[in-house]
């Protein structure tokens, strides 16, 4: 169902003027490299630095980790066995709105204001270390190539969104339970095969909201210690990491594709049409990033600059999933909490709820529209201020500005992009 396989509603109440709010939007990304240049003329970014936050420490006691883990395990078995002998209408079934709404939408606001959480709870880890135990092949062999990087958690991405935007019985409770099962067997294989260092770069929902928690305001110092710092600090990197502009390519396209489904001069083509329609949205988003680091190769010595860069483009990502999933999140939220009051449907109302319906007073569209446009404006000038860091320590310091500019026009052009599709609707 449609609601289930989108962030958004109807758009077209947002009380904005779309002309404005698409050249200010990019004028803002502009002006904010023009300032950038002029006042940030060495890299500031320094991810050990911050104020440490000891009252933190009880986050890495193990017993508190395992019981999350056990919580979390439990919560994923509980989904799958209510997906396989559940009520079959999605309506009625919590799999499809717990793995949609809850868990995909749900790790970006887990992930960026508490960090890395799902590495830690992660149940395909926590079967693995167990399987591990149980065979006696050790937890924490890791034989995974590092030429592979990221780019197998790109592949499960990307085949998630097309479930997620195309495949007509998305919604289909049994499809949710085979499609978590499947997922979850090849994973355990896979890891079975390269050891525990799988998760890290190809399973793709923790690679997904491990980059997402780099933005996270708490972080580690490199000697383990919690600190708060400049959410862009974590964005530093001083190595190529393959797969990571792809991952974030997959990302960024695929929402732009969410959008553009929901103008009014999308005309769906069905399982075929949609399918090149996202391929091709994705196909945009890397050609653009991919033109911008061969015009900035050429005033730069360094190699690899699309994964020395890629980490920049998460705060697009970022911005983009808060725009499209913001009100999606909190509204059709509420029902995953209904559902879950009585799992298999048989009567029960653990939380007395069972008759509440989704309150839409919750958010107001003039609430949407503030988050959604700053949400996608925030978003490419956290991109830009990262960018002009990493230009600053990849670049001779005369050459750093005209090395950035492909890449922020580039961002000026998804900023644009990502407003008129939002307005669009």
């Amino acid at each position: 169902m449609n609601f289930l396989a989108h962030g958004l509603g109807g758009r077209t109440d947002l009380p904005l003027n779309g002309v404005a709010a698409i050249i200010g939007g990019g004028i803002a990304v502009a002006i904010s490299f023009a300032a950038l240049a002029k006042l940030w003329s060495r890299p500031w970014l320094n991810p050990d630095a911050g104020r440490p936050l000891p009252f933190l420490r009880f986050v890495d006691s193990p017993g508190l980790r395992w019981a999350a883990r056990v919580l979390t395990l439990t919560l994923a078995v509980l989904v799958v066995a209510v997906a396989f002998f559940g009520p079959p209408e999605t309506e009625r079934n919590l799999a499809p709105w717990a793995l949609y709404v809850t868990f995909w939408v749900g790790l970006v606001p887990l992930s960026a204001l508490f960090g890395p959480v799902w590495r830690v709870v992660n149940p395909l880890r926590t079967l693995h270390s167990s399987l591990s135990v149980v065979s006696g092949n050790g937890r924490h062999g890791d034989h995974y190539p590092s030429r592979l990087g990221y780019w197998p958690a790109a592949v499960w991405l990307g085949a998630f969104v097309w479930l997620e935007l195309v495949l007509p019985a998305r919604s289909d409770p049994r499809v949710v339970g085979g499609v978590i099962v499947g997922y979850a067997v090849v994973n355990l294989v896979a890891a079975r095969v390269f050891g525990s260092g799988w998760f890290a770069r190809g399973d793709g929902s923790e690679v997904y909201a491990t980059l997402i928690a780099r933005l996270c305001p708490i972080g580690r110092r490199s000697d383990g210690a919690l600190i708060l710092r400049n959410p862009l600090a974590g964005l530093v990197r001083t190595d190529d990491e393959p797969g990571m502009a792809a991952v974030a390519c997959v990302l960024i396209g695929a929402t732009g594709f969410d959008g553009l489904t929901r103008t009014t001069f999308w005309q769906s083509g069905g399982v075929l049409g949609d399918t090149l329609g996202l391929l091709g949205s994705i196909a945009a988003v890397s050609a653009l990033y991919a033109i911008a680091m061969r015009l900035s190769a050429l005033v730069s010595p360094a190699r690899g600059l699309p994964g020395l860069f890629a980490p920049t483009l998460l705060p697009i990502a970022l911005g983009y999933a808060i725009a499209h999933y913001f009100s999606f999140f909190l509204l059709e939220g509420q029902t995953t909490l209904i559902l879950a009051g009585d799992p298999f449907g048989t009567g029960l109302d653990l939380f007395g709820i069972r008759d509440h319906a989704i309150d839409y007073r919750l958010v107001s569209p003039e609430l949407v529209a503030m988050v959604q446009i700053n949400a996608i404006v925030l978003g490419h000038i956290a991109g830009t201020a990262a960018a002009h860091d990493q230009a600053l320590r990849l670049f001779p310091p005369k050459q750093a500005r005209r090395g950035q500019l492909p890449v922020v026009i580039a961002m000026v052009l998804l900023t644009c992009t990502g407003l008129l599709l939002l307005l669009s609707g």
